[in-house]
This record gives C-alpha cells, sequence and structure tokens, in this order.
C-alpha cells in the first residue's frame, strides 16, 4: 500500500497540528509533507518547520505572500497582493498537488475553500469542528452551544463540501459539561477530545477503512480492521 501524503490547514497556534505530528507523522503509513496557512504569522507554520515540513503562505491581499521552507527545503510563491479567494485556493492546490498529497486536513484553518478546490481533491478534504453537528455549525461553536444551553458539547471530524461544516461526519465523541459556563472551560475540555480524534480519522484513510453507504451518500461506513 502506496503512503498517505498529507498536507495541513491552519490558520492559528497549530495544536492540532502537533497533535498529527506527534502521533501519525512518518508512522502507519503516513507523511505530513506539506503545512499552509493564511496567516504569515500562524504559530502553526513553526510547529511545521521545527518538524522538518515544508511550509507555505497563501493569504489574500496586504495577507498574501510567498511560502517558506526549512533549510534546504523548496518552496512556493503565494498568489500576489489582491489576489481573490479562488486564485488563492488554485494556488494552495496547485502547491499540495505538486507534492502529491493525497489528503487535505483542515486543522483550525478559518477560512473557506471554494470548489474549485475542493473538485482537486474529491472526498479527501477533512476537517475538526467543536460541536456534535449538524449542531452548531459556523464560527464560534462553543458560544453557540452555551448560549443554547446544551449540557453535552463534543467534537466532530467530517468531510469537508462546499456548505459550512456541512460535509460526511467521520467520527464524533461528546462530554458531558453541566456545569461549564465559559468558552475557556469547554475549550479545555474539547482540546484533547480533538488531538485524538483528527488523528484517527487520518488513520482511518490511511487504511482505507471509510467508504460510502450506497443508500445514504451521507454516512460514512468504518471498515473493521484487517
Amino acid at each position: 500500500m502506496s503512503a498517505l501524503r498529507v498536507g495541513v490547514l491552519a490558520s492559528g497556534a497549530g495544536t492540532n497540528l502537533q497533535s498529527i505530528l506527534d502521533s501519525v507523522h512518518g508512522r502507519d503509513g503516513i507523511e505530513v509533507v506539506g503545512v499552509l496557512s493564511d496567516r504569515a504569522d500562524a504559530g502553526a507554520l513553526a510547529r511545521a518547520a521545527a518538524a522538518g515540513v515544508e511550509t507555505g503562505v497563501f493569504g489574500l491581499g496586504a495577507q498574501a505572500g510567498g511560502s517558506r521552507a526549512p533549510a534546504g527545503r523548496s518552496g512556493a510563491q503565494a498568489g500576489g497582493p489582491g489576489a481573490d479567494r479562488a486564485a488563492r485556493d488554485a494556488a494552495m492546490a496547485d502547491w499540495l498537488a505538486e507534492r502529491d498529497v493525497g489528503l487535505v486536513v483542515l486543522a483550525g484553518y478559518m477560512q473557506l475553500l471554494d470548489r474549485g478546490f475542493l473538485d482537486r481533491f474529491p472526498r479527501a478534504v477533512i476537517n475538526v469542528h467543536p460541536a456534535l453537528l449538524p449542531a452548531f455549525p459556523g464560527l464560534d461553536a462553543i458560544g453557540q452551544a452555551l448560549d443554547y444551553g446544551v449540557r453535552v458539547f463534543g467534537v466532530t471530524v467530517h468531510f469537508v463540501d462546499e456548505g459550512v461544516d456541512s460535509g460526511p461526519v467521520i467520527l464524533q465523541r461528546g462530554v458531558e459539561l453541566p456545569q461549564a459556563h465559559t468558552r475557556e472551560q469547554v475549550h479545555d475540555a474539547l482540546r484533547p477530545i480533538e488531538h485524538a480524534l483528527l488523528p484517527q480519522a487520518i488513520r482511518l484513510v490511511a487504511a482505507r477503512r471509510l467508504s460510502f453507504d450506497p443508500d445514504n451518500p451521507r454516512r460514512v461506513v468504518i471498515a473493521p480492521p484487517d
């Protein structure tokens, strides 16, 4: 079985990226070959560079710029200032395709991907979301859940489609937090679940254990291990 080459998109500190690097990178036929961000100051880029993984920055307007790479690794030029979303996403897709990426993982990436990008990686883009979808999609999912007054919070890893957190669910795990009143309390409880589920989903993809129910294409079927 050929290795699964993974590209990760991240906008922030990169704790989910770190969980991937620590638990699956270089194991079980999985290799993280590139990390992209829309922010040049994203902590995820420093984490990738420390692991010897090539990085790139693909922003919009003033955020746009060239990519960075560890010493001895070649980078790519992002779209120039004023590049629109479609141009940015096309440039990212080209960068990932040049590295033969078979799975794109959104690990705290705060931008929507356009259809052109998703068409380049059909059923090969996954995301982690801090809610039990379909409840509380979109931004500030934890705040939405707190405002609603839920007592069970959770994490979902799902395939990405053109909607907002609307793709087929791969993995979910909930946790009862009846006394939680702040985003920080909930986030602290959900972070280790995110760090467990996202690498688990990558392992399932690498092992080719995921398929879709022919009677319900929204239902992801997980085959038992060999």
